[in-house]
């Protein structure tokens, strides 16, 4: 008979994964403590082995129930230290006649049945199992009956306990060798106690896609930040009625202005209607200056770049979440409220060419991972283009993009009015981006830009 123990803490507001804190808040840890005990628990059952609920603290009971049913077996965890615990654990299964019992953490989102079979199919030729965590601990130990060893580790200097550092396997190892036993292994995978571990696990989401249906895959994509970051230069005519647009983004993102120095009443626009809703901040002049200071003061896991001439679809949040689920970049593509046949043209070149050539540009509303930009070295600080520049260093690194299913509409106030003038407009400033393309110094590039405009 094999046994399964899940050794856990019981889901509470400010007990639970507290390192995670302040990325998220003690309810948030809770919530996603309680989806990884779910999911772990469904992968228990799938192994068919008798599981059994160890959990701290006590009176808590009626906590797990809720969570995973009333026909769970639990029992309290006992002992001084967290090794002895573990061991009056196996104490407690072993009594009741199992041959090979395996103990888990209940903090390994990709754990599978698999791991859990593994683990008793080494026990059939070892008299340990290890399942090792990539922080340097286990999440995973399996015996043929109680092996005091395993958990007799001590505590390296300065240190308050034996476990929670990086040296926990390797202490244990170490020991355990040294004595003698056979031990087997199984996969070593990642466990989540910091924002970094988190980091990981959304972009393992991304290849391995039953994980974006488990409950804490459900839960950390939906609890994914996003910053806006718009960049302004008087805009004082057109200001109030974009920020009518951000009513239903506050309170859902982080909405960051960056001033270029307008000489126009934009800035005293924005600071009388603010009332707490986003921060304004100051740069130096020009895109890139300012849509990067935005992102060094923003706290967004995704960053979006927004124009303040768009006009923006509804639900933003949820079509950039939903994109960033399978991408660590992408944007919205444009449209024009214009009929022009000119402008229809626009709109299907420039969308298409984000596929075809692996390029966005800043219209689109361009959204990516935090730490992919900071990665990509930020929009490059040029006078213009540094969206096509940055562009092009995400095609250089691999980066695949990804595209809403709605547009940004954006304005036509960079297009002359007649269709002759449109077309020139356009074929110009491919001619410049070809320019940018074989290394043309970016001043002559701006310089021949301001002349077309």
């Amino acid at each position: 008979m094999n046994a399964v123990i899940l050794f856990t803490r019981v889901p509470e507001a400010g007990t639970t994964k507290t390192r995670l804190m302040p990325y998220f808040n003690k309810y948030e840890c809770e919530k996603l403590q309680t989806a990884m005990l779910k999911d772990i628990y469904i992968q228990c059952k799938i192994a068919g082995a008798d599981i059994f609920i160890s959990y701290t603290p006590e009176d808590k009971e009626d906590r797990l129930y809720q969570i995973l049913g009333d026909k769970c077996k639990c029992f309290l965890q006992k002992g001084d230290g967290l090794g002895e615990r573990m061991y009056n654990a196996f104490k407690y299964v072993f009594a009741k006649g199992y041959k090979s019992c395996v103990l888990i953490g209940s903090d390994i989102p990709m754990l599978t049945a698999n791991e859990i079979k593994e683990g008793f199919r080494q026990l059939k030729y070892n008299e340990l199992v290890f399942g090792k965590t990539a922080d340097g601990g286990y999440y995973l130990t399996g015996m043929k009956k109680p092996v005091r060893d395993v958990f007799d580790i001590e505590a390296e200097n300065g240190k308050k306990s034996a476990y929670g550092h990086s040296r926990v396997w390797e202490n244990t190892f170490s020991r355990l060798k040294a004595k003698g036993f056979k031990i087997g292994y199984t996969k070593a995978l990642h466990d989540i106690d910091l924002k970094s571990d988190i980091t990981y696990h959304i972009s393992m989401m991304r290849s391995i896609k039953k994980l974006q249906k488990t409950n804490t895959g459900k839960y950390l994509l939906k609890k994914r930040r996003i910053s806006v970051i718009i960049p302004v230069y008087n805009e004082g005519k057109n200001i109030r009625n974009f920020l009518n647009q951000l009513n239903t983004l506050y309170g859902k993102c982080e909405i960051i202005f960056v001033d270029g120095g307008s000489n126009d009443d934009t800035k005293d626009i924005l600071n009388s209607c603010n009332c707490g809703r986003y921060k304004v901040l100051s740069s130096p002049k020009g895109r890139a200056f300012q849509m990067n200071e935005g992102a060094k003061a923003s706290c967004g896991d995704i960053l979006f770049f927004l124009h303040c001439d768009s006009e923006l679809p509804d639900k933003v949040p949820e079509h950039i979440r939903y994109v960033m689920k399978d991408f660590e970049a992408g944007c919205f593509g444009i449209a024009f409220r214009s009929k022009n046949p000119l402008m229809l043209i626009c709109r299907i070149i420039s969308n298409h060419r984000i596929k075809d050539r692996k390029v966005m540009f800043g219209d689109q509303g361009i959204f990516i991972d935090r730490e992919l930009f900071f990665k990509a070295g930020k929009f490059p600080e040029i006078p213009i283009m540094e969206d096509y520049g940055f562009s092009l260093t995400l095609k250089e690194m691999g980066i695949r993009l990804g595209i809403a299913k709605k547009r940004i509409y954006t304005s036509e106030r960079r297009f002359p009015d007649g269709n002759y003038d449109k077309l020139r407009l356009m074929w110009k400033m491919n001619r410049l981006r070809k320019m940018y393309r074989d290394g043309i110094d970016v001043n002559i590039i701006s310089s021949l830009y301001r002349d077309m405009r």
